[in-house]
């Protein structure tokens, strides 16, 4: 169990090597946007941020690498997360910001990866938070977000400082998750391998690499904003049917990108992330970090049967898929793996993406033409360039998020998620339900999947649902 005090302690500890898959990574970006009716001051909004970075030690640390390239989380010179005021013009406002703030690099090394933007009017409010994976998942927005709001809702609210949590990894993940000896022996190869030829990247290289991959490729998402009386129907048919509200939404977004895309194109390799929080030897409760894990599975909708026929289906094959041995598969691997390894898979595959007039052209160019472990080992995965597309569809649902909706004179009208497109993927979904209403997101890179194909799936994926 974690324990609570008012004294917010110094945070200095090392990353995981799980946490350093995300490292300088141009495409991890969690954000949540909560709706808010009532007025909200720039004074307001700035206590509150000041309090709930008291109360979650990853928003008090930036990220230091030593003279060996570890890498580390420290409290001590870090600099104040921005906030950025901008007045509300209209409803659909805060996904021009969405669309901005992508494409601005995070000070790894100087403040904490995350930025807020309060899009604000008089009235109503979005308040959209940008966070690097690195420090956080979807849930840590959210809880993040209660806590923000109970700062704004109440100005002399105190909040409770937590303690540093530790992170997936060594004694902290399950006792019966493990790598057999010859998959440490392949990775003890790799490792050996890597060592001979190994490179370093810093903030210059992330910065290059970013602006190469946005300049290349162009992000789309489309919001899906469900009633409460829609929510509750939606919940009632599923639990009719014996399915989870979960299974129903990717299986009817697996039939319609089938519809939509022919059998041709169609992908049937389906994700679905899910929290590992209480799956922990130590559990991490309601804290801010990295607790999330995932399985993959090959789902083939068939159009002969019902859907719900078919969501039934979908959900009888993935739930055995929920194990320890699943969840864990990558952080295990993760152990024995070489951290540096693994922080230089983006800059192998978006190499060849820099432009010829950015700073650390030659390095990164020269880097992505080398044909050696690193190449061999996305290709194993399928995953050595952009263009690659390794799934059809995966899908981050929060679930239930139980926040109350009135805080004070405020209330939390919505909350939106985007866990973060990858160009690999034809289409990424992110749920959750708050305020007794589901909210979906689904995002798409236009070179992949184009915006007159996905609204046509999000329309038959939404009367599928019906």
């Amino acid at each position: 169990m974690t324990t609570k005090s008012n004294t917010p302690k110094k945070v200095n500890r090392k990353l995981s090597p799980l946490e350093r898959r995300f490292t300088r990574s141009p495409f991890y970006l969690v954000t949540m946007m909560a709706r808010i009716r009532g007025h909200v001051s720039e004074d307001m909004i700035r206590s509150a941020v000041s309090k709930v970075q008291q109360r979650h030690a990853n928003l008090r640390a930036r990220i230091e690498e030593d003279t060996d390239h570890n890498l580390w989380l420290t409290s001590e010179g870090a600099g104040e997360i921005p906030i950025e005021i901008v007045p509300r013009v209209s409803d659909g406002q805060w996904l021009e910001e969405y669309y901005r703030n992508c494409k601005i690099p995070f000070d790894f090394s100087e403040r904490p990866p995350i930025r807020f933007i309060l899009v604000q009017s008089t009235d109503v409010s979005e308040l959209i938070i940008f966070c690097h994976h690195i420090i956080c998942d979807g849930k840590s927005l959210a809880y993040l977000i209660r806590d923000i709001m109970q700062c704004l809702g109440d100005p002399d609210h105190e909040v409770e400082i937590l303690p540093g949590l530790a992170p997936i990894g060594g004694s902290n993940l399950p006792k019966d998750v493990s790598v057999n000896a010859l998959i440490r022996f392949f990775i003890s190869k790799i490792n050996k391998k890597w060592e001979k030829i190994k490179i370093h990247f810093d903030q210059e290289d992330y910065e290059n690499v970013l602006d190469a991959y946005w300049s290349s490729f162009r992000q789309r998402i489309l919001p899906i904003e469900l009633s409460e009386d829609q929510t509750t129907e939606l919940v009632k048919r599923c639990r009719g049917e014996n399915v989870t509200v979960n299974s129903a939404l990717i299986t009817a977004f697996a039939g319609a990108q089938l519809t939509i895309q022919g059998t041709g194109t169609y992908n049937p390799n389906l994700g679905v992330v899910g929290s590992v929080r209480d799956r922990l030897t130590q559990p991490v409760n309601d804290g801010m970090g990295f607790y999330a894990g995932h399985v993959e599975l090959k789902f083939r909708y068939q159009p002969r049967l019902d859907f719900w026929e078919n969501a039934r289906r979908f959900h009888k094959k993935v739930k055995p898929l929920y194990t320890n041995k699943s969840l864990f598969k990558e952080a295990i691997l993760y152990e024995y793996l070489d951290p540096t390894f693994i922080e230089s898979t983006p800059f192998k595959m978006l190499g060849g993406l820099v432009h010829d007039n950015a700073s650390r052209f030659k390095k990164l160019s020269d880097f992505r033409k080398k044909n050696d472990v690193v190449l061999k080992v996305l290709k194993r995965n399928k995953v050595e360039s952009p263009a690659s597309i390794v799934m059809g569809t995966t899908i981050t649902n929060l679930t239930n998020i139980d926040i109350p909706k009135q805080f004070g004179s405020l209330e939390l009208d919505r909350l939106i998620m985007n866990p973060g497109i990858s160009a690999n993927y034809y289409l990424v979904l992110g749920a959750l339900t708050c305020v007794g209403k589901l909210s979906l997101v689904a995002a798409h890179i236009e070179e992949n999947l184009d915006s007159s194909s996905v609204d046509k799936i999000v329309n038959l994926a939404i009367e599928l649902l019906s």
